[in-house]
């Protein structure tokens, strides 16, 4: 996301991919990071004067399940219930993760790996888009 070129002016992407140079300097970014760090933080975004910096930080040697569709992420297969899965738990392939409502379906969304549940990227009830990530599951 953050490159530089002979100017050594930072740099970012847009969804268009084109190059714009954004109000926040070097050195706010770093600041941002070091609180990332400090805080063992997953995933952080910030807006500020039209520049979006979304920091992301992949757990080692897991694999990520992402979102097949666009909906709603549910933990649970209804209010009050207990969370099909939890941070630490361990799964099966073909274990229930969550549930996905789109248009009024409710989809059940599967592990593909058997191992433990090392992180989830996305809170109950939050709305969902294709590819997203959900879950991080470190394999055995």
């Amino acid at each position: 996301m953050l490159g530089f070129e002979s100017s050594s002016y930072p740099q970012f992407l847009t969804s268009s991919n084109s190059v714009r140079f954004p109000e926040m300097d070097l050195h706010q970014i770093k600041q941002i990071l070091d609180l990332v760090r400090e805080h063992e933080l997953s995933e952080f975004e910030i807006e500020h004067d039209g520049l979006r910096l979304k920091i992301r930080k992949e757990a080692n040697g897991a694999h990520v399940v992402t979102s097949p569709i666009v909906g709603t992420f549910y933990r649970s297969s209804e209010p009050g219930s207990p969370a099909f899965t939890e941070i630490g738990a361990s799964v099966k392939k073909g274990d229930v993760l969550c549930i996905i409502e789109a248009m009024k379906l409710m989809n059940e969304i599967d592990s593909e790996y058997d191992g433990e549940v090392v992180n989830i990227y996305v809170e109950n009830g939050q709305p969902v888009q294709y590819g997203e990530r959900l879950f991080a599951i470190r394999t055995r």
